[in-house]
């Protein structure tokens, strides 16, 4: 599949903004709203600090953040306005900010946020590096960025969870959202997107340093982090 553009990720994002959450907690086999814990833990801003959460769709990472730091400025940043309806939906959503701006153009100052968290990005968009770039632009100096996002497997079980994914995610987007080919896209940008040591090089090369990585589940998944220089 070819690589989606802009305006069809988003379509994709507003059609699916209904069945997000059950989705990714299927998907995941419940593991989803532990890793998203694990972003908001590992992302430590400092007491009257700002963080800003990324492609936050119905706000998991940014409600967390809220409820982990309640001395911390929240700012929930997604181009949907559908996964956004839902995210302000949610109890806790009062304690967040929540705006509607694409992350290849971030409405904030230079050195505006001392965290950046963010959800299942950077797969979707088409300029990478112009993505890193902003956020390190946004970035405090000495501030961090915690990334969740899917990679290709690899290693002695890269067949077997490579044919999961891409027979498995369109068949459960059918079967619970009659929407395989939402899923099919979605299953495609995992497959074809960076493995963490390609990525690890993009961050590098956009001035980010201090990084490193964990994979989850089998090697399909994976919790980035990122410094900015002080």
């Amino acid at each position: 599949m070819a690589r989606a553009s802009t305006s069809q990720v988003h379509g994709i994002f507003e059609k699916i903004a209904g069945y997000y959450d059950r989705m990714n907690f299927l998907m995941t086999l419940g593991r989803h709203g532990r890793w998203c814990r694990e972003v908001a833990d590992r992302v430590a801003p400092p007491r009257g600090g700002k963080l800003l959460d990324l492609a936050t769709g119905t706000g998991v990472i940014a409600l967390e953040a809220a409820r982990r730091y309640p001395a911390v400025s929240v700012t929930g940043l997604d181009f949907s306005q559908e996964m956004l309806r839902r995210a302000r939906s949610k109890p806790g959503a009062d304690a967040v900010r929540w705006q509607h701006a694409n992350a290849t153009c971030l409405p904030f100052a230079d050195a505006s946020f001392d965290a950046i968290t963010e959800g299942y990005l950077l797969r979707n968009v088409e300029d990478l590096d112009r993505v890193l770039r902003e956020q390190h632009r946004v970035l405090k100096p000495g501030g961090r960025l915690v990334i969740l996002e899917t990679c290709p497997p690899s290693g002695p079980v890269k067949p077997l969870m490579a044919w999961g994914i891409r027979v498995l995610v369109p068949a459960v987007g059918q079967l619970v959202a009659c929407d395989r080919s939402s899923y099919a896209y979605l299953e495609s940008s995992t497959r074809h997107f960076h493995s963490p040591q390609s990525l690890a090089e993009v961050l590098r090369r956009t001035g980010f340093q201090d990084i490193g990585w964990h994979k989850k589940f089998f090697g399909t998944n994976v919790i980035m982090w990122a410094a900015k220089a002080p």
